[in-house]
């Protein structure tokens, strides 16, 4: 299915891993051309390297940490005028004990989780209006609608995210600027499989005898974790053209784990 943004220009951040990583392979085979940033080279050329090599589009790798001005600055000087922003990040840990979290770990989060897509979506929203073309995708987490104190770090500043997307997407839905979240819960990706791979270690298991446990132990419907591609190709669907009269919206996508009507 033709999506109807080939040749249009993707601001992909944290895409070198995970669900950022499934985004910008699903973009890439529709021939966006992508600017992928991390803020770990090797990873993100490598990464980089294999989608241009399996679909033929044009990658650019933009080493930078987008919680930082400066990080924001380097990426928008390698692409100025995207008609796609997908905004994603390596998840917080798990947080066993809410006390032991400090000032500290919430400026740090705050940073990388809120600010950093607020200001890129302040920065860039101007020319999508102008161009009349724009979507943004904000990556969160399903803990920011369902919450849970072990992703007490992820949930409450990606909840301010989706109530800021939902805001300024009311003001610029006539000029064809959509911006939506999507809200996974347990995909297999790289930072989960190493926040429990530090579980897998001190119980003598492995990450995928602790994946199966949580899938056992969560009842997740779907009876497995997420897989990453098939997200990117979910996230990509809002990028499209097919999906000018979807915005404000916050998707969950968590294989049938929670249970609510809306």
């Amino acid at each position: 299915m033709d999506l109807g943004i080939r040749g249009r220009k993707a601001i992909v951040n944290g895409g070198s891993a995970g669900l950022g990583r499934g985004t910008a392979l699903a973009l890439a085979r529709e021939g966006v051309e992508l600017f992928v940033t991390a803020r770990g080279e090797e990873r993100l050329v490598r990464t980089c390297d294999q989608i241009r090599g399996t679909t033929g589009a044009k990658v650019t790798p933009v080493v930078a940490d987008h919680s930082t001005s400066a990080g924001r600055a380097k990426i928008l000087e390698a692409c100025p005028n995207p008609d796609i922003l997908v905004a994603t990040c390596t998840p917080p840990p798990f947080i066993e004990d809410f006390t032991t979290v400090t000032e500290d770990d919430w400026r740090a989060n705050l940073e990388l989780t809120l600010i950093s897509p607020v200001e890129m979506m302040k920065a860039i929203i101007p020319g999508m209006v102008e161009r009349g073309f724009g979507r943004i995708v904000n990556i969160a987490t399903g803990a920011a609608k369902f919450p849970v104190a072990l992703r007490i770090l992820s949930g409450p500043p990606r909840a301010a995210l989706v109530n800021y997307s939902v805001a300024v997407a009311r003001k610029v839905a006539q000029h064809n600027v959509t911006i939506n979240c999507i809200l996974p819960i347990m995909h297999d990706t790289d930072g989960i499989r190493e926040i429990l791979g530090g579980y897998a270690t001190q119980k003598g298991t492995s990450v995928d005898d602790e994946m199966e446990s949580m899938v056992s132990t969560m009842g997740i419907p779907a009876g497995r974790f997420g897989n990453a591609e098939d997200f990117g190709a979910m996230a990509a669907m809002f990028c499209s053209t097919f999906a000018n009269y979807v915005t404000g919206q916050s998707l969950v996508v968590d294989g049938g784990y929670e249970n609510s009507t809306f």
